[in-house]
């Protein structure tokens, strides 16, 4: 089964990439699974107060999941898959790629702060030609209406 592969971040250009890929996995039959990846920074210090941090962090972005999950199931009849990993950024979506087979398109919202597309888009963009599938980058600032559009069209 194809699957299109969407970053969860606390980014509001987040929200519109992952609209498109469930708009995309709907109208072609795929699947959706979304990668969020916890900073090994945010855990400094004893390991007792890394642990308990750790936690936390996995249960914001379960909750904040749920929020997208919830969705995707109601309007879209689908049910995504969460991918919590640890590390940086970028190496993480790479090793996700690889990890899984079935992960057909990476699917990105592009920044909307001055010309900078965020430094996910822009280091991933920087190696696309050596990825094994497609990078697709939402702008973030288009409009619910033109993305729904181009996203079933």
């Amino acid at each position: 089964m194809r699957k299109f592969l969407v970053v969860l971040d606390d980014s509001r250009e987040c929200l519109n990439a992952i609209r498109f890929a469930a708009l995309r996995a709907a109208k072609t039959g795929a699947e959706v699974q979304i990668l969020s990846v916890i900073s090994p920074e945010e855990f400094q210090g004893w390991i007792g107060v890394a642990d308990v941090m750790r936690a936390e962090a996995r249960e914001r972005i379960e909750a904040h999941f749920e929020v997208f999950a919830k969705w995707m199931r109601d309007r879209k009849g689908l049910h995504p898959e969460l991918v919590i990993r640890e590390g940086d950024a970028v190496e993480e979506v790479l090793a996700q790629i690889q990890d899984d087979p079935d992960i057909g398109f990476l699917v990105l919202g592009a920044g909307t702060e001055g010309n900078n597309p965020g430094p996910i888009v822009t280091q991933l963009v920087r190696n696309s030609g050596s990825l094994p599938i497609p990078i697709t980058i939402v702008p973030g600032e288009l409009d619910r209406d033109r993305l729904e559009a181009i996203a079933t069209g």
